[in-house]
């Protein structure tokens, strides 16, 4: 029997390259967009349908989430009890989301039964009714986990931050409040899913085992909807104007405090994302970073702190978040604030950085097992306007950064002053 030695690390391989099957783009008979992934072991398939229909485009905030809800709530010839009773009798899943810029309708299930549900969300997609009951239904329920989260620190900290990075009237920025949510009623929803979703632009993505009998039965329901294009309009408001005043929310009675700090970035394409990247890492972007090292570990100040790039297709942000005991408030600002510092001042050690670059190899590569995530990826190349080789080349672009380049960047983008300050609980 082999004994091991637990006194010594395991041996690794450096991981050098990703490989993924790779994506099938096709053109549908309507001359909209088909992407494919055939992987996996497993007769499972995922298919989005993919609008331009996020918050960047709706005039209030959550009308866009509202609206994707509502395409499972009744259609002309089904109820929403019918709709979820018929996607269970397939053992089927569907889930809506609304993001910064785009909404999709996400279907789950046995690749066998894709000709059963592919009429069912072909009628969600062109026939929702936008019942009245239904409509307030989700509204109640969106209000009431609205009012419970206002009274979470760390909600309203990450609110605050994103609406003094972009702007209070940016897409990115608008917070849905309250009254912003009454105010929405059922001709606004049924206006914005006529103006976003029925018969507009949209993309398929599906992942799973597919062939081509798959592909023509695609093509065959969403390849011949009947597809609108509408010119967009400029609009002023989706410029991002930063506020720099510190945001504090006094609450007397709070044990602890949400320390949000942030500021504007760019978005993958500029070309100091990676550089950017490796550097935030090394700053608060896994668990053995100097941040968490530094506030966690020595200070014992909280349970988790980081930091990351929130990229988005429009514009980009740099964010740092974490709880700590309300008297710790002042003291956690000044750590992070040395930290920051330290990068400025001296390069990062040859050791910590290949640390840090074989941690992300290994996360990016990590993520990259089913069929499922690797469409994941590729929506980011596809739908952001990254380079085709993105995905092939992302460790070599990592493993390419160096201290030198951490160190400019540090000074580029975290100089003294560059970051807004958001604190809810108190110092």
């Amino acid at each position: 029997m082999e004994v091991v030695n637990r006194t010594e690390a395991p041996e690794y391989k450096r991981i050098e390259e990703v490989r993924v099957p790779a994506i099938a783009t096709l053109t549908m008979d309507n001359g909209q967009p088909l992407y494919g992934i055939n992987a996996g072991q497993q007769p499972v398939i995922r298919l989005e349908v993919i609008f331009d229909a996020g918050a960047w485009y709706e005039p209030l905030p959550g009308l866009s989430t509202l609206a994707m809800k509502m395409l499972t709530e009744g259609t002309h010839s089904h109820t929403s009890a019918q709709i979820s009773e018929y996607f269970d009798r397939f053992g089927a899943f569907v889930e809506q989301q609304s993001g910064t810029n785009r909404a999709s309708l996400t279907v789950y299930g046995l690749t066998k039964h894709l000709p059963a549900l592919l009429p069912m969300i072909q009628e969600m997609l062109m026939e929702s009714v936008i019942p009245e009951k239904e409509l307030n239904h989700q509204k109640n329920i969106t209000l009431q986990t609205l009012r419970v989260n206002l009274e979470k620190n760390n909600f309203v900290a990450s609110r605050l931050i994103r609406e003094k990075v972009f702007g209070a009237h940016h897409p990115y920025g608008h917070n849905q409040k309250p009254e912003t949510l009454e105010a929405i009623q059922r001709d606004g929803v049924e206006a914005y899913y006529r103006q976003r979703i029925r018969q507009r632009p949209f993309r398929v993505m599906v992942a799973g085992q597919i062939a081509e009998t798959e592909i023509a039965l695609i093509n065959q329901y969403l390849g011949h909807q009947v597809v609108e294009t509408v010119p967009e309009t400029a609009d002023a408001a989706k410029t991002a104007i930063s506020d720099f005043s510190p945001g504090l929310v006094d609450k007397p009675d709070s044990l602890q405090s949400s320390i949000r700090l942030g500021r504007l970035l760019f978005t993958r394409k500029h070309p100091d994302y990676f550089p950017t990247l490796v550097m935030n890492e090394v700053l608060g972007g896994y668990f053995g970073s100097r941040l968490m090292k530094n506030i966690r570990e020595e200070k014992g100040f909280t349970y988790g702190i980081w930091s990351n790039l929130a990229m988005h297709p429009n514009e980009g942000s740099f964010l740092i978040g974490t709880d700590v005991k309300r008297e710790n408030t002042q003291e956690t600002l000044d750590e992070i604030g040395k930290e920051i510092g330290r990068l400025r001042e001296e390069l990062v050690p040859e050791n910590e950085l290949e640390t840090v670059r074989n941690y992300m190899a290994g996360s990016y590569v990590g993520n990259l097992n089913t069929p499922f995530e690797i469409a994941d990826r590729y929506k980011a190349l596809l739908f952001d306007g990254l380079p085709a080789d993105y995905i092939s080349t992302y460790i070599e672009h990592i493993r390419a950064v160096t201290a030198e380049q951490v160190l400019e960047m540090a000074n580029r983008y975290l100089p003294d002053g560059s970051l807004i300050e958001v604190v809810v609980g108190g110092k």
